[in-house]
């Protein structure tokens, strides 16, 4: 029997990626669900799932949760500016455990894309390579909900502030990514393998559109400079560190950093990714 260990496992896309192994009629007894709490994980242990505690700081903790594994979903760490060493702790952790082949979750173009986040990506796949741990490196465009999750604030302003000028993103909901992530955890490579998961490409202009046609309410992009955007968020109350990344991360946008047109998510989910507007609908 294969058996399967999702990292960050209580987190948002952790869950549904568990949840998705489960659909997938894969045994609870072969899954292991790491986390950093047990508690927040006592619904899996509820359903048949193994729970083992660990977290990225912890290299010894890591490796007897892997202990036995032969599949590994490795999810990015959210500590931005930590991931490196964190990283590290994983791979030498499942290297150390004999885990079969790691799946990792990285970002489009990983190696060649000068967008804010890829510097830790690119190391991380960088170190995997270097380790001889067999892999799969799932690159995730971006998700959807990042920038649903403020419709409800676009639609009571009336307007959709960016400093992303005509730049696309190509991106899909969390369930998408977490199903094609489960997929490909089923599915046998005999190589390294790169996957570019890039998802339903759009513009802030076709944000607003979408938004104002689900909502009817009238929604109109309102595209500022990240200079502008970032001291827009500084007058908000955001603090220097964050209002900066995010700035950058409006640049990258701008830069068409964020856009992919792979095939890759949809020959794993076999249709379609979920369309913006039922997205957009989802938020309201």
């Amino acid at each position: 029997m294969t058996t399967y260990a999702v990292t960050a496992a209580t987190g948002q896309l952790g869950t549904l990626v568990t949840d998705q192994l489960l659909a997938k009629n894969v045994e609870s007894a072969s899954i292991t669900a790491v986390a950093r709490d047990a508690d927040k994980a006592a619904p899996f242990a509820a359903r048949g799932v193994t729970v083992r505690t660990a977290d990225y700081d912890d290299r010894e903790a890591l490796e007897a949760a892997f202990d036995g594994v032969d599949r590994l979903l490795f999810i990015s760490g959210s500590e931005v500016g930590r991931r490196v060493p964190q990283h590290r702790n994983v791979i030498e952790a499942a290297k150390a455990a004999g885990v079969g082949r790691v799946y990792y979750t990285s970002v489009l173009r990983a190696t060649d894309n000068p967008m804010v986040l890829a510097p830790e990506h690119k190391a991380t796949e960088e170190m995997l390579a270097e380790s001889g741990i067999a892999h799969t490196i799932l690159r995730h465009g971006w998700y959807t909900e990042n920038y649903t999750a403020e419709v409800p604030r676009h639609i009571a302003r009336g307007v959709l502030l960016h400093a992303g000028g005509d730049g696309r993103i190509a991106a899909a909901t969390r369930a998408d990514f977490a199903e094609a992530d489960a997929q490909a955890l089923l599915t046998d490579y005999e190589a390294n393998v790169t996957l570019e998961l890039g998802g339903v490409s759009f513009t802030y202009a076709d944000l607003a559109r979408t938004i104002s046609e689900v909502s009817g309410t009238a929604v109109e992009p309102q595209p500022v400079t990240p200079q502008e955007f970032r001291q827009i968020l500084l007058q908000g109350g955001m603090d220097e560190n964050t209002a900066g990344f995010l700035a950058r991360l409006e640049s990258d946008v701008a830069a068409d950093r964020l856009d992919g047109d792979s095939t890759n998510l949809t020959d794993l989910l076999a249709r379609p990714v979920t369309p913006l507007s039922i997205a957009v609908r989802a938020a309201l």
